[in-house]
């Protein structure tokens, strides 16, 4: 199956890059008004994966993640509000169910979706306080989980990757040691290469993943199962150099770095580390 961007998905990339650069600075309720009058949480697969990489790039606070691929798969139809789903059978580390219009819950009887004041969240605290994380309490819960939910992870984790890289690419160009910046060692150079070729590799595993989706192709559970696994393999090396070639600096809470390596971390532990996916894929 050959994949690339048409002129069309071209240029809603383009525009959802310059749009989330503009009013990533915006208020929370403000970013979320903005992407609802935009339409992208009505946008098919691929281009749903093309708004949430750009998402994943600024560390998105919103809840159009769990909305658009967590909520939406499961009841087939968009939220009042926003929305997120429980399928996991157990209900743990639900995304947004916090703060979720509506939740849907996959039983042993069928898809139920309830308000959200209706369904018992609890807010955990975990190590990314930007990120809305609650064990839900609801009986009957089945595993269940969609291949959008996935993808959506698998590509948002794609895309705290590359801010990470663009960091790092910025620092080492201006940090300088022994007269020179360090960027022109190599040891750095091949660290910043492989970090590239791993989001490369991630990334056309995710797109590939969307597409199967799209396509309803019968491949699209295994190709999901590879994206989300390729992603996790991804944010760990990301998150290895990133730290590394940072030094003390990309330890400190002042320095954007952190932010980002938290979401992509998040991103490979929600529904399954990359090792999990891989034993699925071979089981």
């Amino acid at each position: 199956m050959e994949f690339e961007f048409d002129e069309d998905q071209q240029l809603l990339q383009r525009m959802v890059r310059e749009t989330v650069a503009k009013s990533r600075s915006l208020p929370e309720d403000q970013l979320w008004t903005t992407y609802l009058d935009l339409g992208w949480l009505e946008a098919p697969p691929v281009e749903l994966a093309i708004v949430l990489e750009e998402l994943g790039y600024a560390a998105d606070p919103t809840p159009f993640l769990a909305t658009a691929t967590w909520f939406a798969p499961l009841a087939g139809r968009l939220p009042r509000g926003s929305g997120t789903g429980v399928f996991d059978g157990a209900g743990r580390f639900v995304l947004d169910a916090d703060r979720a219009d509506e939740i849907a819950l996959v039983t042993h009887s069928g898809v139920v979706v309830l308000d959200g004041r209706q369904v018992h969240a609890r807010r955990l605290d975990v190590f990314d306080p930007t990120l809305h994380l609650a064990h839900v309490d609801a009986p009957d819960l089945a595993p269940g989980v969609p291949d959008l939910a996935l993808m959506g992870l698998a590509i948002s984790t794609v895309g705290s990757c590359r801010r990470i890289l663009d960091l790092v690419v910025g620092h080492v160009k201006q940090r300088v040691q022994f007269g020179k910046p360090i960027g022109s060692f190599q040891a750095v150079k091949h660290k910043a290469a492989d970090m590239y070729v791993a989001i490369e590799r991630a990334r056309a595993l995710a797109y590939f993943s969307a597409l199967t989706i799209a396509e309803d192709d019968p491949r699209r559970g295994k190709a999901a199962s590879m994206a989300k696994a390729a992603a996790g393999e991804c944010q760990r090396l990301c998150f290895q150099h990133g730290f590394q070639l940072f030094g003390a600096m990309g330890y400190t809470w002042e320095n954007e770095l952190q932010i980002h390596l938290k979401r992509a971390k998040a991103g490979d532990q929600l529904l399954g580390t990359a090792a999990v996916h891989r034993r699925a894929l071979l089981a």
